[in-house]
């Protein structure tokens, strides 16, 4: 069924703050403009309209919430107020019943809270717009978190999702400004992004494979701890993992009393942030403060405890590689290899001209080098870069988008504990060893390694396949004496067919000279 309601509370809520101007306002038409004087009476909006385009999504509800924070996440698409104000989007929602928490519960894991667990706290600590989390104890004395989905979430987005479709798809019709935002594509991954959130095991895989990588034997355990997933009390609908102690990170002056070290604690942030997307090609992609605490537990004082696992981001070996070159390229100064990565990478169409591209990434890159370092943003820098590759018909990858919004996040983050933190002097060293270890003798060795698995079934076989190889007879004089066949047969072909089409238009023009006498 049509959610007509829902749609004519969306137009309300539109008029109300101006979005009609916002929309109009953007397509360089006449009609367009006299169509804003009239809906408007000739007034102006008096509040900017990323501020308003951020009260109407809070005043939609949760699922429009979202769409926003995603939407901020896009600042190749969206122009830069409007993508710092909707990043302000917070998830002011009120806490469901805990009777209903209960039977979510059992629905999932075959028996209420009071049996499954040996104390179970009814108040929630925490809600959000999808799930909200309630602490208990195990029966074996194990303090955990339980995450709880909200009921009824997925006919609620089904819904919303069907409108936002529909208005993506006037908004493409509207020009070509409509249609460079792709409005059909961003609702498109906001629909996977709100469906990956909503299935809970998902969420719990992603966290264990971040503790994983975070572990003991990773000789980097004490610089990020990831909760540990309790997969007997998880369902689909049901997150429960290890209860976290600490201190928010945004709390400065608290971990300064606490004794913490703020200049290294910003500095290791970079090198977690650096270590997954370069040494491990997977990254918490939602590192805002909300989702980052600092250990407050004596043994492990100031390291990052990493929280919320519902949007992690990707790389394969080529992005790895792209990026951490393109970095490099930028530390120093390298412009035509920076173009050059670009084209090489085959997202740039064949026919750019390398000289043109170099001479756009100077424009972007110059004027930072004036800076002093610390006020150097590498976020924006690849903010820039994207936005001057979509010039050259450059189509970004999602991975790297996702990357950029999470490293803005981290300098944001950094910043905020240590406004000195040379982000350049903390990265550099670090890239620059990476690339060492794999072009090196070492990166040889960890290839090897990785691959002798596969060579160890392979290599006993390459004798007998070489030998059979050797023994087939030569084919290629039959081969290409049966291709000279086929093309002359092809031939003969052709010409039979426009012999045939010349007599059939004869006799046409014939019969049309006779019918016409």
């Amino acid at each position: 069924m049509f959610p007509l309601l829902r749609l004519l509370r969306i137009i309300v809520v539109s008029l109300r703050y101006g979005l009609d101007e916002l929309v109009l306002s953007s397509l360089n038409h006449p009609l367009a403009t006299c169509l804003l004087r009239v809906i408007r009476l000739g007034t102006r909006p008096r509040q900017p309209r990323g501020l308003r385009l951020r009260l109407a999504l809070e005043s939609l509800g949760p699922i429009f919430v979202k769409f926003g924070q995603v939407l901020s996440t896009r600042r190749d698409l969206i122009p830069a107020d409007i993508a710092d104000e909707l990043a302000l989007l917070q998830d002011r929602v009120p806490p469901f019943p805990s009777a209903q928490a209960a039977a979510c519960i059992e629905a999932a894991l075959g028996a209420p809270p009071e049996k499954l667990f040996a104390q179970f706290d009814v108040d929630p600590v925490a809600s959000a717009s999808i799930a909200q989390v309630h602490f208990a104890v195990l029966h074996d004395g194990r303090e955990v978190a339980v995450k709880v989905l909200r009921p009824g979430m997925l006919g609620i987005i089904e819904k919303d999702l069907s409108l936002l479709k529909i208005v993506a798809r006037i908004i493409e019709r509207l020009g070509a400004d409509g249609r460079r935002l792709k409005p059909r594509e961003v609702v498109a991954e906001f629909d996977k992004y709100l469906h990956d959130e909503l299935d809970l095991v998902r969420e719990a895989s992603n966290c264990s494979q971040l503790r994983r990588n975070f572990g003991p034997e990773s000789g980097r355990g004490d610089m990020l701890i990831v909760p540990e997933v309790i997969w007997e009390y998880t369902a689909s609908t049901v997150f429960t993992m290890q209860r976290m102690y600490g201190m928010p990170v945004g709390q400065v002056q608290r971990m300064r009393e606490a004794g913490i070290d703020i200049p290294t604690l910003a500095r290791t942030g970079v090198e977690i942030f650096f270590t997954q997307v370069f040494t491990d090609g997977f990254f918490h992609a939602d590192m805002h403060p909300g989702n980052i605490y600092v250990s407050d537990r004596p043994d492990t004082l100031g390291s990052y405890i990493a929280l919320d696992f519902g949007i992690v981001g990707s790389l394969s070996e080529f992005d790895k590689n792209y990026l951490a070159q393109n970095f490099l390229a930028f530390f120093h100064r390298d412009y035509r290899r920076v173009a050059q990565l670009h084209i090489e990478s085959g997202w740039v169409p064949a026919d750019t001209r390398g000289e043109e591209l170099e001479g756009a990434v100077r424009a972007v890159c110059e004027p930072y080098f004036d800076r002093p370092l610390s006020e150097i943003s590498l976020g924006q820098v690849l903010l820039r870069l994207f936005q001057t590759s979509r010039r050259f018909n450059v189509e970004i990858q999602p991975q790297l988008v996702l990357l950029q919004k999470t490293l803005l996040n981290v300098e944001g983050l950094g910043r905020q504990l240590d406004p000195d933190l040379d982000l350049w002097k903390t990265a550099k060293p670090y890239l620059e060893r990476w690339m060492r270890q794999r072009v090196g003798f070492k990166g040889l060795r960890q290839s090897l390694e990785k691959e002798a698995a596969q060579w160890s079934q392979m290599l006993p076989a390459l004798p007998r396949l070489v030998h059979d190889h050797l023994s087939r007879p030569n084919v290629s004089p039959a081969l290409l004496a049966e291709m000279v066949h086929l093309r002359r047969a092809q031939e003969q072909n052709n010409r039979l067919v426009a012999a045939l089409v010349g007599v059939v238009a004869l006799a046409i023009g014939v019969a049309i000279w006779a019918l016409t006498r």
